[in-house]
Order: C-alpha cells, then sequence, then structure tokens
C-alpha cells in the first residue's frame, strides 16, 4: 500500500520538471549526418538500423539534407515501401530540405523518389511511441517498510525508477527514456 503522505515540495517539483522536461519534441537528422539519405554503401549500413537505435515520440520531427536536383522523400504506405512503390505517396518532398512531423504514434514509411535508390536499400521505417506527456510511464514505488523479499533489479525494458527520502515517507519517479 502507497503512503497517504502528501509529497514534499522537493519531490513535487522534480516530478513537476521531469513531466516538462521530457515533454520536448526533438528534430531527428535522418541517418545522424547530413548525406545520409542515399543508397547505403553495404547492406549492414542502413537507416532502419538508425531508426532502432533512436526512440521517436509524438511530436518530433525527422529531418532530411540531401541534393533537391537528384532526390526527394516519399511517405508511403506500408505496402509500397515493400514493394518499393513510387506512383501514389501518402507526401512527396522534394526541397532537399525535408522536416516531417510524426503526429501520431505507430509505423511511417519513406522511400527515396529517384528511380531505383528504394531497391537498392535507400529506404526508412520509424516507430513512434505513444506521446511524453502521458501519465502512464509514471509510477510509485512502495516505501522500504511495506515491501517484502528481495529487490529485483530492472530489466532493460522496465522502467527504471529514482527514489528518494526513507522510512514511511518516500518520493519515487519512474523515468522512462530519459536515463537511455
Amino acid at each position: 500500500m502507497a503512503s497517504s503522505e502528501s509529497l514534499s515540495p522537493f519531490c513535487l517539483a522534480l516530478l513537476l520538471a521531469s513531466i516538462l522536461g521530457s515533454s520536448e519534441a526533438r528534430d531527428f537528422l535522418v541517418g545522424g549526418n547530413d548525406n545520409a539519405w542515399r543508397v547505403p554503401p553495404n547492406t549492414t549500413d542502413s537507416l532502419n538500423q538508425w531508426a532502432e537505435n533512436n526512440r521517436f515520440q509524438v511530436g518530433d520531427s525527422l529531418v532530411w539534407k540531401y541534393e533537391a536536383a537528384k532526390d526527394s522523400v516519399l511517405q508511403v504506405t506500408r505496402d509500397a515501401y515493400l514493394g518499393c512503390n513510387r506512383s501514389s505517396p501518402v507526401a512527396e518532398h522534394k526541397d532537399g530540405a525535408t522536416v516531417v512531423r510524426l503526429h501520431r504514434p505507430g509505423a511511417y514509411y519513406f522511400i527515396s523518389g529517384a528511380a531505383g535508390a528504394c531497391e537498392e536499400g535507400e529506404k526508412l521505417i520509424v516507430v513512434v511511441m505513444s506521446e511524453r506527456h502521458s501519465l502512464r510511464g509514471l509510477a510509485t514505488a512502495p516505501s522500504p517498510a511495506e515491501s517484502e523479499g528481495p529487490a529485483i533489479a530492472p530489466t532493460s525494458a522496465a522502467p527504471r525508477a529514482v527514489v528518494f527520502g526513507s522510512g514511511g515517507t518516500a518520493c519515487s519517479l519512474a523515468v522512462l527514456g530519459m536515463l537511455m
């Protein structure tokens, strides 16, 4: 059972700062550099591997840098992505400095607009997690007096908790994605 005592001003300020600080949208340069939107030199250097190493949230943006005269970015459906079909994109970007805001959770599919480039691996899938300001990730840890049994270390997929205080008054904050 959680303590019915109220949070200390310090804990409340920490909680509020964590929620507000984690709600900032981020811009991701696709591939991590200005010339990443191109046919990859080999299959182990794909943009999807870059995407798997990042956490995308609702409100974040993807930023592409490329030569507008030679390439473009097409946002497509899953089927068009799998078949490298450039004929009916959801959105087409040709400016050389494309920014796409990720406005919903789920998968986004992008392919190159240059003939043959998608078939050679110039494509990207980005999976967007739910909104940052959701309070679903916050949890309260029990006070030490309420815990029974040995402590179990969190797995990499589990939320990490930082506990402040002692005895019957504990201030805990589950920090998701902030300790990456």
